[in-house]
């Protein structure tokens, strides 16, 4: 069994690493480089990917990311979910920078959590949240359950998030992005084994690593064509060679999410 290694930030973490974070901000890196949130990636903003949002505690300390899917509806991992009720989370949406004061602040009033989740790594990976706030910014469209040709290997996918510098390592103050190809049920299942649901899960990264996301992205979005296809879930490490990050596979899923969105 491999570990859960894009898990959701525990608030202490991130209230301990998001100052020191601040300010920290680098150019994009080879794949050579250090490790940057979303590793390998470059800054970015909530302007540029206004359906990016937080998902926080109480106290506004980010630990998952989420996608505004219509103005009260939120796509998210469900492993970010579990153990959370409507009154310890808070959604935030368009503010880039985790230290920021900007952007509009819901509660949610409503989590709906896939009812066969039981571990990232045995899919059903998903969960949607109803806002009590509408966000007033554009929402991003999702793949329906057809559309799985979007998941042909070497199709460039972009990922977002705030997540860790590394392993283990402090949260970006700033959102960040990076693209990454999407790899063959083949060669996910030669990294991952019997752990890589191909039904469920979909597979991007380079297999040299360098690029991927990593703790604090979970729940964040895949994107294939600007539509999202995946759901920020597992992986062993970060950007490790040979370990591409795992997404939950959305299509499979897309009919859950639109009766959710639409209830």
């Amino acid at each position: 069994m491999f570990g859960l290694n894009r898990a959701r930030q525990t608030a202490a973490v991130v209230a301990a690493t998001a100052a020191a974070a601040a300010g920290a901000l680098l150019g994009a890196p080879t794949a050579t480089a250090a490790p940057q949130p979303i590793v390998g990636g470059t800054t970015t903003t909530t302007t540029a990917y206004p359906f990016m949002m937080q998902i926080t505690d109480a106290s506004q300390s980010q630990f998952c990311g989420g996608t505004l899917v219509s103005a009260r509806k939120v796509v998210t991992a469900a492993h970010c979910m579990v153990g959370e009720t409507t009154g310890s989370v808070r959604v935030v949406g368009g503010r880039t920078y985790l230290n920021g004061t900007d952007g509009t602040v819901s509660r949610v009033s409503k989590i709906w959590i896939h009812p066969s989740y039981t571990d990232a790594s045995d899919g059903d990976d998903v969960a949607v949240l109803t806002l009590s706030t509408s966000m007033p910014y554009t929402p991003a469209s999702y793949v329906s359950s057809s559309q799985t040709g979007v998941y042909a290997a070497g199709t460039t996918a972009r990922i977002l998030g705030w997540g860790t510098t590394s392993s283990g390592g402090s949260t970006s103050n700033q959102l960040r992005t990076a693209t990454v190809p999407v790899v063959s049920d083949a060669g996910c299942r030669s990294s991952y084994g019997s752990d890589y649901v191909a039904s469920d899960m979909v597979c991007a990264g380079y297999s040299s690593g360098g690029v991927d996301t990593c703790q604090g992205d979970s729940g964040g979005p895949l994107l294939i064509g600007g539509v999202l296809a995946g759901i920020t879930s597992w992986g062993e490490g970060c950007a490790e060679a040979g370990y591409p990050g795992v997404y939950t596979r959305l299509t499979t899923f897309s009919g859950q999410v639109t009766t959710q969105v639409n209830s």
